[in-house]
């Protein structure tokens, strides 16, 4: 994405272009000796003349891997050739008319469209000046007949008719995109140089052979159209080197040389930019393994629109892979994260494939030069971080920090050792009793993942769980919880301990469509029934992606499944969702519990949270309980259940065997359950 030039410059010059040509191409028409045109070249100069409007409608377009594209045009060798046989008037207004006409077909603004008039203008009498003078002829009379000994004088007047175009052009598009002249004019040199030479080679033939009438200059037409044919293949083989083939955004070559190029520009100024936005989809996995790639693909050319909707005229988005896109910003933080902000935006409606229709969400990352980087690579490298950064603390956008790239590493090599955790089953389940308040006996119990790290010792929940979930580990780390839970309560069942079990699920996994299938393959493995099983989830979960979370709950009840809401109370949510959801039970947070026998406020959250719970038919566990006092105001409060340190700490299945063995509790489904209602 680029800023515009300041005003003061780009304006003038484009200005100052168009008076120019103007005078120019008014000064040649009106001193053009058109009398002197015989009738024997009448005929070839209306069929140069054509040839020439046609070919100005049909450019070779130039992908410069910049937003501005350039073009070719297939008028050159015929306007070359009616600079010699007709005149710089008749060349002239051919050129006008047949850029006028192109203009007004691609319904190109009027300012544009002067001033491709104007510099075109100016290229055609720079173009006869050089070649009158060479020839030796006069400036305003017709050459009509060019003999082979002047086609080098014609191709001499053709290159600096061609060099002035590019010149005046290229001038353009640096004040525009704020870039040095010379990096504008080697962009695709080699490829633009070739090209004109076997244009204006033809040219210099039909001016030679147009003294012998129109046949022979249709002899010209299949070379043209090979020229044509030819360069447009290499045009569009270039085009699909440096964009997506899904998408038809840019390509990761193509972000980087646009970057490069903006850091070029900026290079000699004080102020900051460009800054790069790096934008990545959420859950976009689950939708591919869920719904299949085709309608992932037509997911990403949606996403795609809608980025090149959000974006200005002269500001293009690049797909460097998968679900990620990036965007180049000429300007400071403020506008890079305001631009994020716009890419976001631009994703909010749903998008329709088929019959289906689906929300789409994104994190973005954001850096910006020379704060963040002074090279393309440290750029990209940051606004990674901060992308990374976005997606583990949700906040959607974030700008790079340096306090960012250290805790990077360490949170790398820390998801890379749970890689291989999951892989050695160096992690363990462990168990907290869930105790009924009136009975004092355990009639379920949460299952709490543990890692002993090999050389960090005891890693917190809190340090590897949003790794899982930002990684695409949190399904196996579920997974690997969910079997060694049933496994436990498998075995416990066995012994005549008919307990419920509690499991979390992370917003993420939440939002999986093929989690249901997953549990039902996990209880049929074990064999215990879905009545036994609790599945906990936060209240942020539930909002993160409604329309996939309802449908997951949905179908994770009707295979007999309960649905907890963790920590509830310390999110941001409305109470709307327990009217929307087919909710079960209620885990007042810990939070409130732990204090609320010296917190007024949280005494009264937690009584209210057990009317509400009971008022609604729900179920109410009380986390947190640290001492007995608490425990015997919760029940008084009229809550059955509680868990906290006071009434077991999480331990291990053979413990939890144990307890129950001691409680000599062989309780049938019915008791466990009506325990909590």
């Amino acid at each position: 994405m680029r800023r515009s030039a300041p005003p003061s410059l780009l304006i003038p010059y484009v200005a100052v272009i168009c008076v120019v040509g103007l005078a120019f191409l008014v000064f040649v028409v009106l001193r053009a000796e058109w009398s002197a045109l015989t009738a024997t070249a009448t005929l070839p100069i209306a069929f140069l003349a054509v040839a020439a409007v046609v070919g100005e409608a049909r450019p070779l377009p130039i992908s410069r891997g910049e937003v501005t594209v350039e073009t070719i045009s297939t008028s050159a060798p015929f306007i070359l050739a009616l600079l010699a046989v007709g005149g710089v008037g008749v060349a002239a207004v051919v050129q006008a008319a047949a850029s006028i006409a192109d203009d007004v077909l691609n319904r190109r603004p009027a300012h544009k469209s002067a001033f491709n008039t104007a510099q075109y203008s100016i290229s055609v009498v720079v173009g006869a000046w050089v070649f009158t003078t060479l020839a030796g002829v006069p400036f305003f009379h017709p050459h009509v007949v060019v003999t082979m000994g002047e086609v080098g004088h014609l191709l001499v007047a053709g290159g600096a008719m061609i060099v002035t175009n590019r010149l005046l052009v290229a001038i353009v598009v640096a004040l525009a995109a704020r870039q040095r002249i010379i990096a504008i004019l080697r962009e695709d040199g080699a490829f633009v140089l070739a090209t004109h030479i076997v244009l204006l080679c033809i040219g210099g033939v039909a001016a030679v052979v147009s003294e012998f009438g129109v046949p022979l200059l249709v002899l010209l037409g299949p070379p043209v159209v090979a020229v044509y044919l030819t360069a447009a293949a290499s045009v569009r083989n270039a085009f699909q080197a440096t964009h997506d083939s899904l998408t038809s955004l840019g390509n990761r070559d193509r972000l980087l040389s646009r970057l490069g190029h903006a850091l070029d520009a900026t290079a000699d100024d004080r102020g900051t930019g460009p800054g790069l936005v790096l934008l990545d989809l959420d859950h976009f996995k689950d939708i591919n393994d869920t719904l299949g790639h085709p309608v992932g693909d037509r997911l990403l050319r949606q996403v795609a629109d809608r980025l090149r909707t959000a974006l200005d005229d002269d500001r293009d988005a690049s797909r460097l892979g998968g679900d990620e896109f990036a965007v180049v910003v000429d300007g400071d933080l403020e506008e890079t994260l305001a631009v994020a902000q716009a890419l976001l935006d631009s994703l909010e409606q749903p998008m329709r494939i088929g019959e289906l229709e689906l929300l789409v969400r994104a994190s973005a990352g954001v850096a910006v030069a020379p704060a963040h980087g002074t090279d393309a690579e440290t750029l990209m490298k940051n606004a990674d971080i901060a992308l990374y950064h976005a997606k583990l603390e949700r906040d959607r956008i974030s700008a790079f920090s340096p306090e960012f790239d250290v805790n990077t590493v360490d949170r790398l090599q820390l998801l890379a050792d749970l890689r291989t955790a999951l892989d050695t089953d160096q992690l363990a389940v462990a168990y907290q009793p869930q105790v009924d308040l009136t009975t004092r006996r355990t009639v379920g119990v949460e299952a709490l993942v543990r890692w002993n790290h090999p050389t960090r010792g005891f890693v917190p929940p809190d340090d590897f769980i949003p790794l899982a979930e930002n990684s695409g580990l949190i399904g196996e780390l579920t997974t690997y919880v969910l079997d060694g839970a049933l496994s436990s309560l498998a075995e416990w069942r066995t012994r005549g301990h008919d307990v419920l079990l509690a499991v979390n699920l992370s917003a993420r996994h939440l939002s999986d469509l093929a989690l249901p299938r997953s549990v039902r393959e996990a209880l049929a493995r074990h064999d215990v029934p879905a009545s036994a099983l609790i599945l906990e989830v936060t209240e942020t979960g539930i909002l993160s992606d409604p329309a996939r979370v309802d449908a997951v709950i949905a179908a994770l009840r009707e295979t007999g499944v309960a649905i907890a809401v963790d920590d509830y109370g310390t999110g941001h949510a409305s109470l709307n969702y327990l009217k929307r959801l087919e909710i079960d039970e209620l885990k007042i947070d810990r939070s409130f519990v732990s204090d609320m026998g010296n917190d007024h406020h949280d005494f009264v959250i937690v009584r209210s949270t057990i009317a509400l719970a009971r008022d609604l038919g729900l179920r109410v566990v009380a986390e947190g309980i640290e001492d007995e006092g608490t425990a015997q105001t919760l029940h008084g409060m009229g809550c059955h259940v509680g868990q906290g340190y006071h009434l077991g700490r999480p331990t291990t299945p053979e413990a939890i065997l144990e307890r129950l063995d001691a409680e000599d509790t062989v309780a049938s489904v019915p008791t466990a359950r009506s325990a909590r209602d």
